[in-house]
């Protein structure tokens, strides 16, 4: 199998498609370059790849129609948006992903973010930094923060990364509960979990945390009747989408303190446009969508590609396998 890579890869994923194929890697970030959709299919049959793997280029209609010995497509993501997964199956290419590749990244800043917004952490270097530390005690009144440990954590997505911020918070002597209307109850390794309708989990969470898709229609699952029902001094937590949450009906909550904090990485622009109503608040600390900027993120991914690619080569059904129709085609 020959392939090619224009995603992030570890060298020991590299080396293990080595050893059953040949491989050309083409890390994205060394080489700044995003493929045209026919440039790249062209170049797949001008080279003979029958397998790419990409992480920000595209895998469309064209792409296939361009590269008709085409075998595989992967994506190092979850989502598979990238690729034109009915014009993959139509063309009879495979398609790979790796779900839970940064579910662990992900987990680990919403808990990063979960403290530093109940200990007021950035806060805290801000008032250090601009001199504000005048007196030796006043920060035990100006900076007074909320411990984790016997507070609720309400968690709204219960997937892979909502299923590992619980096991950190109840580590951390926190009441877990969550919402998924996918999820009745938790798997047995989770059975401190209380699964709860979403009024509840609003009405009753000293710390609410996001871990679901949007809506496809794109309506807020947090609009402000239900940013209102929070408990009062709630803060909130966002790693998943900009497009749960009404960003306006927020800035006000958090104006009024009604909900003392938040914590964010997604927004929805990449860059966050400066007029962003959630930018000019202090009470709001923001990072540049890095949830999944892990190294080990990326050595999971490579590892997932690689495994699947060792299997399809062999015959064996891969693990993350998006299109089953196209594998019972070849099968057959």
């Amino acid at each position: 199998m020959k392939v090619l890579v224009l995603a992030p890869f570890s060298h020991d994923g590299i080396a293990q498609i080595s050893s059953f194929g040949s491989v050309t890697h083409e890390d994205w970030r060394d080489t700044d370059v995003i493929w045209d959709p026919v440039e790249l299919g062209e170049r797949a049959t001008r080279e003979g790849f029958e397998a790419i793997i990409v992480e920000r280029d595209f895998l469309f209609d064209e792409t296939f129609a361009a590269a008709p010995n085409l075998k595989v497509a992967g994506i190092t993501r979850a989502g598979v948006n990238q690729i034109d997964v009915d014009a993959a199956t139509a063309a009879g290419v495979i398609v790979i992903n790796t779900p839970g590749r940064n579910a662990n990244g992900v987990a680990e800043l919403a808990i990063g973010l979960m403290f530093d917004v109940a200990r007021r952490i950035a806060e805290s270097d801000r008032y250090i930094r601009s001199g504000s530390w005048q007196s030796p005690t006043a920060p035990y009144m100006d900076l007074r923060g909320m411990e984790l440990k016997g507070r609720t954590v309400g968690i709204i997505g219960f997937g892979a990364i909502g299923r590992r911020v619980a096991q950190i918070t109840n580590a951390l002597g926190m009441t877990v509960i969550a919402h998924d209307p996918f999820v009745a109850e938790p798997r047995s390794e989770h059975d401190y979990v209380d699964m709860v309708p979403l009024d509840e989990l609003l009405e009753s969470s000293d710390i609410v945390t996001l871990h679901s898709p949007p809506a496809e229609d794109g309506t807020p699952l947090l609009a402000a009747e239900e940013l209102s029902s929070m408990k009062t001094g709630a803060f909130l937590i966002n790693t998943a989408s900009a497009e749960l949450v009404d960003s306006s009906a927020l800035a006000a909550e958090l104006h009024s303190r009604h909900i003392a904090g938040a914590g964010y990485d997604i927004f929805e622009t990449t860059p966050i446009e400066p007029s962003h109503p959630l930018s000019s608040l202090d009470n709001v600390v923001l990072t540049p969508h890095i949830g999944g900027a892990t190294d080990e993120s990326i050595e999971r991914h490579s590892q997932m590609i690689a495994t699947d690619l060792r299997k399809i080569a062999t015959g064996e059904l891969p693990n993350n396998l998006v299109n089953p129709g196209v594998w019972e085609h070849r099968r057959a």
